[in-house]
Parts: C-alpha cells; structure tokens; sequence
C-alpha cells in the first residue's frame, strides 16, 4: 500500500509494469489480475497485452490499471508502449513504431532487451536488435525474462527445482542491458529512464500429471515492482491518478526493488540535498559546495552507487550520507545477502 514519508514529504506508491491478459497470452481477466494485485498490496498496475489495447481502463478492486502495449514483432524488438489511444501495429523497423508511439504522445520501454542465447529451454529469446534506435526507456530487468534465462528443462530434477525454487534462478538485470541503459544517460541532457517488468501471464501448464500455473499474478506482484515517488498523493479521480502515474514512470520517479528482500514495510530512499533544495530519483539538482547524498534501505545491503555509469563508491550499510563534489548523473545499485533487489533512476546534478 501507499506510504507517506513524513521527513521527506513524499508518498510512495507501489505498482506493477507488463501484465497480460486473456486479451493476448495471459489467462486472467482484469477482475481476477486487479484483485491478485490488491492482494498482494499494489496500488496501481500497467497491462500491455501483445498488440491489443482491448482492456478497459479505471479503478478495479481499489486498484488502479492503466492500459498500455506490448508492441510485438514474432522475433525481436518489444516495445512497452504507454499514454498512447490506438493500438500501434508492429513492423520490421522498430524505428518506425518507436516514432509512432512518440506521434501519438506516449513514451515507450523497451522489453527484455538482452534475453540470453544460452538458454537451457525451448523459450525463444526475444532480444532488442539494433540499440543505435533513439528510444524512450528501457525496462532494465524483467522477471519472466531472468526466470527464463535459466530455468532448465534438460531433465525432471532440474525443472522440479526451477518450479518450486524459482525464486533462486533470478539474478538481476543482464550487464548488457545496464550499459546500454548508462549510455544513453550519458549521452543525453536528461534522464533516460528505466522500469522494472514482472512479464506477468499465469501460464498454465498441463502436460504433467497435476496441471500447474507458473507464475500466478499474485506471486509475479510479489516479485518486482516499481515503487513511485510522488510529491503529492495519487489524486481519487482516475484520469487524473493517470497522469500522475505515467508522468513519474516517464520521468524515472520510481524505485525498482525485488520485493522478495524488501524485509520491512519501510521503502528505501535516495536522494541529493545541495542546502537548498532536494532531488530524488528522475530529478535534476544544481551542484553547490554542499551537496551531500542520503541513502536509507531499512535493512543492510551491499551498496553500489554509479556516476555516469562508473563505480563512485561501495560500501555494506544500512544508511549512508556523501558529500558530493562533481557533476553527473549517479545512480543506486543494491543487494541484499547477495541477491539483486533495488535499482534506481539516476539523479542528475548540474
């Protein structure tokens, strides 16, 4: 559920990005995915269904879901496609799409860019080509997409595991993709944002002898999730908490956190103070002679923070402060008992 934090005045509201429904190749209606979110404490989620935009948008079971696309060509090249009206087709150039979604005001995400070739299954991966394409974003890691990188089918034993340990198969966003992500902040005035995906479908599976679901949503919701920092509280009117949603998507105001190691109720924070104002993820602050760093995760973590993609510094702690002496845009890396669980949008200092 949403937080407030009073020392900062900020309002955290938890949600989930790349849902499917019965309207592509998921199983759930938006009734049954809306109360599995609620269930397991979301706020908000984002359907993108493969090429479709049949869903209707609004407030269901005290959740509100917001309708995006999946756009998707059979082999390559995804794109998560948000605040656009009108389903946009998929073609061989990516760049035509990415402009397209542009065109109608939206802003798009690229899916599970760099899906490995090494699989030990049948998934195909489906991997983003040609990473010259000026895109919006970037979905730097997807849950569905790491299970599947390593999920190994070459024997019973070894899918038996991947069932009922899968949770021990996730190890965070591909390296590629964190590259490809701190290029482009570093050649781009502002920040390139980033969004965590849960992929979510609730695969059924029934050659076995008890038909079993994968990844029911109610578990993908509990997996990760991309926590908004608002200023003010996510307004009662649908169309307005809309806006409000998609704007901080857009401008990187959100946390990316495997909630699986999230251990308490508090969510963690990070953020730039330069004396006179404050900046936290997706921001931007002017740099002055004092400028320090304030990091607090609520349960001790190996921390990793970036300057334009460059470790700057590391430390195991639970709480940091740093004064800040040069300009660039940093950025949060986390672990925590050596699994991946947070990751945030840069913050830029001028």
């Amino acid at each position: 559920m949403s937080k407030l934090d009073i020392e900062n005045n900020l309002f955290f509201y938890p949600g989930a990005v790349h849902i499917h429904t019965i309207f592509s190749d998921g199983t759930g209606n938006i009734d049954q995915i809306s109360k599995a979110a609620k269930e397991a404490g979301l706020c908000w989620i984002v359907v993108t269904d493969h090429n479709n935009m049949d869903i209707a948008e609004g407030v269901y079971n005290d959740v509100y879901v917001i309708k995006g696309e999946e756009i998707s060509p059979e082999s390559a090249n995804h794109y998560l496609a948000l605040g656009i009206d009108n389903v946009i087709q998929p073609s061989d150039d990516p760049r035509s799409y990415v402009n397209t979604v542009k065109s109608q005001g939206g802003f798009g995400f690229v899916a599970h860019p760099d899906e490995s070739d090494m699989r030990k299954n049948k998934a195909k991966p489906i991997k983003w080509l040609d990473k010259s394409i000026n895109v919006d974003g970037l979905e730097i890691w997807n849950w569905f997409s790491d299970w599947a990188d390593n999920y190994d089918e070459s024997d019973l034993f070894s899918i038996a595991y991947s069932y009922f340990f899968r949770h021990k198969l996730i190890k965070g966003p591909h390296i590629e993709t964190l590259k490809w992500w701190d290029k482009l902040n570093l050649e781009s005035e502002k920040i390139i944002p980033a969004i965590g995906g849960v992929d979510a479908h609730a695969l059924k599976i029934s050659k076995y002898l008890i038909p079993i679901k994968v990844f029911p949503y109610k578990y993908c919701f509990k997996t990760i999730r991309d926590i908004l920092i608002l200023d003010n509280p996510l307004s009662k009117d649908f169309q307005n908490a809309k806006t409000q949603i998609l704007n901080a998507l857009v401008s990187g105001s959100n946390l990316i956190v495997n909630n699986r190691f999230s251990k308490k109720s508090e969510y963690p924070y990070f953020e730039i103070v330069n004396g006179y104002k404050k900046a936290h993820s997706g921001q931007s602050l002017d740099l002055t002679e004092n400028t320090y760093m304030y990091i607090k995760l609520f349960q001790k973590a190996d921390i990793r923070i970036l300057l334009n993609g460059e470790e700057f510094y590391s430390a195991t702690a639970e709480q940091l402060t740093l004064k800040i002496e040069k300009p660039g845009k940093y950025r949060l890396e986390a672990k925590y008992k050596n699994n991946p669980w947070l990751y945030t949008n840069p913050i830029q200092l001028r």
